[in-house]
């Protein structure tokens, strides 16, 4: 059921989203707008967001160059930080010791996203044979079954990949911090221009602090739309996900922010490189 005056919002069902938006989507934080919530993966929402079709809406970083006309990033309940980035996985038994796609087929989860952009910067140069798009869930038992050579994969794979047989080709996180020494973009916040941004932030940054005050508050709703994940790689997702650029992006998270589009920029894979703030 709506309720009148509630701002639409998309997030992903995953823990640190719901984690992060539980005390907002509940009511709980004072003067806060209501919220009408989305449940959406996050290829979906970077396309509904191109479409306008929500007021906040959680979506790839990599997304921004066709977003920020519509939309203004808000600082905080977005998701960057270090030791999170997405990986490339292969069947061990078929490891090499190069690290390279050259000749491989590769599944990603989807063309927009900033695991994508990422990988694409890590493979300027290299030559795959093929790249498909493949839903998420279907990644890892499709690499592992011999369908695909390599899969790009995020978000509770990092946990549950050796179950799969599977090995790291690359840490794309571990690459990307590596080479600029800034922590890894991946999913933010936008906010409707029409909106008053700060007021949405400061509800935004409430979230995240009533989440970390009280870590048991949403352990039902988190579980609830967690698709299966035990309740321990649950805490895993949240811990690593959920830290203090999700709090507040802060000079350094804009500057990882405003590295990534850069690269992509410079290498031809947006069109524009709009400005964050």
């Amino acid at each position: 059921m709506s309720t009148p005056g509630a701002l639409k919002i998309a997030y992903s069902p995953c823990p640190n989203d719901t984690f992060v938006f539980h005390a907002w989507a509940h009511g709980l934080i004072e003067g806060a707008p209501p919220l009408e919530v989305t449940f959406a993966d996050i290829d979906v929402t970077n396309g509904a967001a191109e479409r306008g079709e929500f007021d906040i809406v959680k979506v790839s970083y990599a997304a921004l160059p066709w977003l920020l006309d519509q939309y203004t990033l808000l600082p905080s309940g977005g998701a960057l930080g270090r030791g999170c980035g997405p990986l490339v996985l292969t069947r061990a038994d078929a490891a090499t010791s190069a690290d390279s796609v050259d000749g491989r087929t590769v599944a990603v989860p989807s063309e927009r996203s900033t695991a994508y952009l990422l990988f694409r910067l890590w493979a300027s140069g290299q030559r795959p044979k093929r790249i498909e798009v493949v839903p998420f869930a279907s990644i890892m038992p499709a690499v592992r079954d011999g369908e695909f050579d390599a899969g790009l994969v995020i978000h509770e794979a990092r946990f549950t990949y050796p179950s799969y047989g599977l090995t790291a080709l690359v840490d794309l996180g571990q690459w990307w911090e590596g080479d600029t020494g800034l922590p890894i973009p991946l999913g933010a916040i936008l906010a409707r221009r029409s909106l008053d941004a700060g007021a949405l932030a400061r509800a935004a940054r409430a979230s995240v602090e009533h989440a970390w005050a009280n870590p048991a508050a949403s352990a039902r709703y988190v579980g609830a739309h967690a698709d299966e994940m035990s309740p321990a790689v649950q805490q895993q997702h949240i811990a690593l996900y959920v830290n203090e650029f999700t709090r507040d992006l802060g000079d350094e998270g804009y500057a990882a922010v405003a590295a990534l589009l850069d690269r992509a920029f410079a290498e031809g894979l947006t069109p524009t490189r709009p400005p964050l703030r």
